[in-house]
């Protein structure tokens, strides 16, 4: 890669790390359906005027956008509203490329490689090691719904590979016109219409910017920039990046927070992150074919 595409690259980074603190911040005031409802208003609406559908068909769409964002997000946002710390919820959504793998061998055929066994084998020992030193500290059920988020992330990956859309930016604004009714009506139903009114009707100077950020900067622009670069280099050169977002999570949960991990999850996160680094870090790169002058 280019050094401007690396920089890029690590912006995409930065911007998906501070993502999980600008929910967290958002939630304080706002029922996490409604907040979600509004992220995806603003993702979709005004682009949807002005940018064509993704050529993949409608049930594709559908597909895509009810795991890759309702599913994914309606779970991450409730597990950050039941306490779950927003550095680990950085850390465990990684756990999408285990998955990813595992569901693309069950609905693509493609199958791992012996080094992607091991490296998802490395990185379940650190998941244990982090789950086990988690669940003694705090309750477990944040940290199973923040795990299915990931599940559903990876889901939404595959189907999203399969359907090969030609434009990455088309497919998030289309694919997030399917989150603003289901979780606008769930929240009707958990929370109550007068719940829902009052928290649209005074929303604070933090719900507001936090809809801003996660809507423009972590979606549209965000989206943006990486599927470019997915389109320009191999993924094996893009995708390794990911494993940077948990390090921006949790030192910006750090920040704002003073959300300091554990030793166990210290542990238990390097050794997960070291095994998902093998899975996905093409160590080998290609050799150019010599074509004589």
């Amino acid at each position: 890669m280019t050094p401007r595409h690396t920089l890029l690259a690590l912006l995409v980074v930065v911007l998906w790390g501070f993502n999980f603190v600008a929910i967290d911040l958002g939630l304080a005031k706002v029922p996490p359906l409604v907040f979600l409802a509004m992220r995806f208003v603003l993702v979709a609406v005004p682009a949807v005027f002005f940018i064509r559908p993704p050529a993949i068909g409608w049930r594709n769409i559908l597909l895509i956008g009810a795991f890759l964002s309702l599913g994914q997000f309606t779970l991450l946002y409730l597990a950050l509203s039941l306490g779950m710390p927003p550095g680990l919820a950085s850390l465990l959504l990684q756990t999408q490329i285990v998955f990813s793998v595992v569901v693309s061998s069950l609905l693509l055929r493609e199958h791992p490689t012996r080094r992607q066994l091991v490296g998802i084998v490395i990185g379940m020992i650190g998941l244990a090691v982090v789950v086990v030193g988690h669940t003694y500290a705090a309750p477990w059920l944040p940290l199973v719904i923040t795990l299915l988020a990931a599940l559903s992330w990876a889901i939404g990956n595959v189907l999203s590979r399969r359907a090969r859309a030609a434009s990455g930016l088309s497919l998030v604004v289309w694919s997030g016109l399917v989150v603003p009714a289901p979780s606008l009506g769930l929240a009707l139903l958990v929370n109550g219409p007068q719940a829902v009114g009052y928290s649209l009707t005074h929303l604070s100077i933090a719900a507001i910017l936090s809809t801003v950020y996660t809507a423009v900067a972590a979606s549209l622009v965000a989206y943006t920039i990486w599927n470019s670069l997915l389109a320009r280099y191999p993924t094996g050169a893009v995708v390794p990046f990911t494993l940077l977002v948990p390090v921006i999570g949790i030192l910006a949960a750090w920040v704002v927070y003073r959300e300091n991990p554990t030793a166990s999850e210290i542990v238990g996160g390097a050794i997960m992150l070291g095994g998902l680094a093998a899975a996905v870090v093409n160590r080998r790169p290609r050799r150019r074919a010599f074509v004589p002058e």
